[in-house]
């Protein structure tokens, strides 16, 4: 008798799982880059079980050098993906009608940086020099920067040359290019590592410049928004999400470890994963994940003055999620 009650029990705890697992809601949020902890709120959510106390079964697909999160959502192979705004306005335009939905990211990430002994002290004197650019979306800041300064990009003495920096430091070590672009919880860090001390180093911060553009947003397909099903499980999402990101700030090492737990490539180290969450908990403001106009309007003009975009977008970002994930 009593083992038939244990074989009840089981199988009874058994089919609540499975019923538990089925009725968990799937939801594939596509990276922009590869695991790190740039996306740390992400890994710690899924991780602590954030997302399956929102009855959400999320899978998060690693990006890289050849992942345009933009082509993965329109092909249907995400449902949410973390993109820059200056990519996503200009992939709306193209047809892509992404919707920015949160904004984890309150603060930019982006600089330049120029060895301390060479003559660029002020971006004016970028002019004749060549700088390192990332490409794939990652060059609005940029060129948007140049445009405001009137610099030419097309090269020779009165413009700069512009080269298809590596996602690394090389071409500064390698002299390839008198200034490359970083992020502070990321390249910064390796230049730091090569011995570009913080005193060996001339910094152009976007963000103390004003010229920062809003990066690694949260956006969905506009057609989408129109599910209420979908709306939800998006609410539910954000908040979760959002939460992990509150844990990461407050345990940046137990958050680390996570982030080295999802690396499946064995590539990321447990010292400069803590250097980045670190630097990230700088980005992330009041982690509400709520949108700042003024950051938006800042990004959209940029584009729009660099021709990046032709035309004003409506409906571009949306606060109906954050709201009602923040009640």
């Amino acid at each position: 008798m009593t083992n038939t009650v244990t074989k009840l029990a089981l199988a009874g705890a058994v089919a609540l799982t499975a019923f538990g697992a089925e009725a968990a809601d799937k939801l594939t949020l596509q990276l922009k880059w590869v695991t790190q902890a740039q996306f740390a709120g992400y890994f710690v959510a899924k991780d602590k079980g954030y997302y399956e106390a929102e009855g959400l079964e999320v899978e998060i697909k690693p990006g890289g050098p050849n992942i345009a999160p933009e082509q993965i959502i329109a092909g249907g192979g995400a449902d949410v993906i973390v993109d820059w705004m200056g990519a996503a306005l200009a992939a709306r335009e193209k047809g892509v009608p992404l919707v920015n939905i949160a904004q984890p990211y309150k603060n930019a990430g982006l600089e330049i940086i120029c060895p301390a002994d060479s003559p660029i002290k002020k971006v004016e004197d970028f002019k004749g020099h060549t700088i390192g650019v990332w490409f794939y979306g990652n060059e609005v800041p940029f060129f948007a920067l140049m445009n405001k300064y009137g610099l030419k990009t097309e090269g020779g003495a009165d413009g700069v040359k512009v080269l298809q920096q590596s996602f690394d430091v090389q071409p500064l070590i390698q002299k390839q290019a008198d200034c490359i672009h970083v992020m502070t919880y990321n390249e910064l860090g390796q230049a730091y590592d090569a011995g570009y001390t913080p005193e060996k180093l001339t910094v152009f911060s976007y963000t103390e410049m004003g010229d920062n553009l809003l990066e690694d947003g949260l956006y969905v397909l506009e057609p989408s928004l129109k599910d209420t099903a979908f709306k939800d499980k998006l609410i539910r999402f954000v908040r979760a999400s959002m939460k992990g990101w509150s844990y990461a700030k407050d345990n940046p090492e137990e958050a680390a470890d996570i982030v080295l737990d999802n690396d499946t490539t064995g590539a990321q180290t447990k010292e400069h994963q803590l250097y980045m969450i670190k630097e990230v908990a700088k980005l992330l403001g009041d982690s509400t994940g709520v949108l700042d106009e003024a950051a938006y309007a800042r990004t959209e003009k940029a584009v729009l003055d660099q021709k990046i975009i032709t035309k004003k977008p409506e409906g571009a970002w949306t606060h109906e999620i954050t709201d009602a994930a923040l009640k």
